[in-house]
């Protein structure tokens, strides 16, 4: 089969379109024939053997040679002998072996195998590159702001970099649960995320960080880096800043910087797959490419400023 190989860690160019053979499923897995795979920022920090991560905070190296890739969605073509879930011929999507960093995903390839309860059967609204956007950014979203912030209606939330993947997930979710969402982006996602149903909308390039919203409960950041701390003046006493990514807070008040990971969870994706059905949960696709061209997705993700999220066609 054609999968996306890195054999060493660097830059985009590292990614190289091989043929490898095809996995087989273990007694709980379920061997997917991927359409799409979704390109996430873990992706480009493995590839480069996390050199664009503080080096106290870098979890351990990847085994090389390894294939990147975490979101996938396809359509199952055969199961292990203890699969219960699913079956053949069932179109799904998932984030896989999460977080498992050395051992997980593989979705860049044109077969992938995945345990079964990593799994969930594909939303109908969705086509498969707009699944494959969806596992990561939905699931971070969902526990963030339920498992682990207990967001509940009439809450305060502010979402730093409400564009991105992760971003117009977070304020969808957080808005159909009631709460009051401040997005923070540029001002070019702004009709959009009036339509995803925030309450105010921030444009960071015009206001100045001294005039934004204050006294939010939660604080979502999506962006993180050198310059977060910024953002602590918009957190009330006794708020919370959960970072997606790490960045520098330096709370000088009472105020709880909460880091957490996401997990692989059929069951959630399940539930979110149905509120996407539902018409409540709309996934945002940036662009699209062929896998062959998989160092010019993360070229492009390098940019930054991505609406939504980048994926990559696979078959």
């Amino acid at each position: 089969m054609k999968a996306v190989v890195v054999e060493r860690f660097g830059g985009p160019e590292v990614l190289v379109e091989k043929q490898v053979p095809r996995p087989e499923p273990g007694p709980f897995d379920a061997l997917v024939r991927v359409r799409a795979a979704g390109v996430n920022p873990l992706d480009l920090y493995r590839r480069a053997g996390y050199a664009n991560i503080p080096e106290h905070m870098r979890p351990p190296l990847p085994d090389l040679p390894f294939i990147p890739g975490v979101d996938a969605s396809g359509v199952v073509v055969a199961v292990g002998d203890r699969v219960t879930r699913l079956a053949p011929g069932d179109e799904v999507f998932g984030l896989i072996r999460f977080p498992a960093l050395n051992d997980g995903g593989h979705a860049y390839a044109e077969y992938v195998t995945a345990p079964q309860d990593h799994l969930a059967r594909k939303p109908a609204r969705l086509d498969h590159l707009e699944a494959a956007a969806a596992p990561l950014v939905a699931l971070t979203a969902q526990q963030f702001l339920f498992d682990h912030a207990g967001v509940r209606p009439g809450d305060a939330v502010l979402v730093n970099g409400a564009g991105g993947g992760v971003g117009h997930i977070l304020v969808q979710l957080a808005a159909h649960a009631g709460a009051k969402v401040v997005a923070v982006a540029s001002g070019r996602h702004r009709e959009l995320l009036e339509r995803l149903g925030v309450d105010t909308f921030v444009d960071y390039t015009v206001t100045p960080v001294e005039d934004w919203p204050h006294g939010v409960d939660f604080l979502f950041d999506s962006v993180g880096g050198p310059q977060a701390y910024r953002f602590t003046p918009v957190v009330r006493d006794g708020g919370t800043i959960m970072p997606i990514f790490h960045g520098d807070y330096r709370p000088d008040r009472a105020i709880t910087v909460r880091h957490n990971q996401v997990h692989s969870d059929g069951d959630q994706l399940t539930a979110l797959a149905e509120l996407v059905d539902a018409g409540g949960l709309h996934v945002a696709v940036d662009s699209v490419y062929p896998l062959a061209e998989a160092a010019a997705a993360h070229r492009r993700a390098e940019t930054g400023h991505i609406r939504g999220k980048i994926v990559l066609r696979v078959t």
